[in-house]
């Protein structure tokens, strides 16, 4: 893979960007698709979604040069890595340390409460975003642009600690900010190991799609 560097106010600025891009698409969402749209607005709002990501993409390769080279270093073992450290995030996080977060802090709870039901009101358009859309770009811009560009620059240790605070910034309470650092410290280890964008796809993608199926599961019990 080219090697390239970025800077630190680079990453916190594509950072920056990118939530400019989630605030953009979910104002449309709400103020426009919602009211217009009702009985489809699901739908555009991924259509919506799929779009804006792509041309942050287009963004991201013209400003940093990264390129996405998605299906290199991948092999069986990787793999079985990446869906091992899907079940571990389930068991550490959702089982673990996202309890004693809540009893921490119960606004955040609650807030998280509000956004899972938002999920379960619209499931299939939902799983589109939270397990595939959301994974995809976020390892692109948080392991394959972020870790990968500070890392050249300023190590691994920092690029390491870096993109993993950004990527728990990018989530909206503590509850969730704080499980997505420990999320973020171990995909960025698994960035390191494979030197796959791939193989932390398909581990963010499991950990979400057990998260979702789990709580799909307990809402129909």
């Amino acid at each position: 893979m080219k090697e390239y560097n970025i800077k630190m106010s680079t990453a916190f600025l594509l950072a920056l960007a990118y939530f400019g891009v989630m605030l953009f698409y979910t104002f449309l969402d709400v103020a426009v698709w919602r009211k217009v749209f009702p009985d489809f607005s699901n739908v555009i709002n991924i259509i919506t979604i799929a779009a804006c990501i792509g041309v942050f993409i287009v963004f991201l390769k013209r400003k940093t040069g990264y390129k996405i080279q998605l299906l290199s270093n991948i092999s069986f073992l990787r793999i079985m890595l990446s869906i091992g450290c899907s079940v571990l995030f389930f068991l550490l996080l959702d089982k673990g340390l996202d309890p004693i977060f809540e009893g921490i802090f119960p606004q955040s709870e609650q807030d998280y409460q509000e956004m899972i039901q938002s999920l379960i009101n619209s499931p299939m358009t939902s799983l589109v975003q939270v397990c595939i859309l959301a994974p995809v770009i976020e390892e692109i811009l948080m392991r394959g642009v972020v870790l990968g560009g500070l890392k050249n620059s300023y190590g691994t240790v920092a690029a390491l600690l870096i993109s993993a605070v950004l990527f728990a910034c990018l989530h909206f309470n503590m509850v969730q900010t704080l499980s997505a650092f420990v999320c973020g410290i171990v995909l960025g280890l698994l960035y390191l190991k494979t030197n796959s964008i791939f193989c932390c796809m398909t581990a963010h993608c499991g950990y979400n799609l057990i998260s979702y199926a789990a709580i799909i599961y307990l809402q129909i019990r």
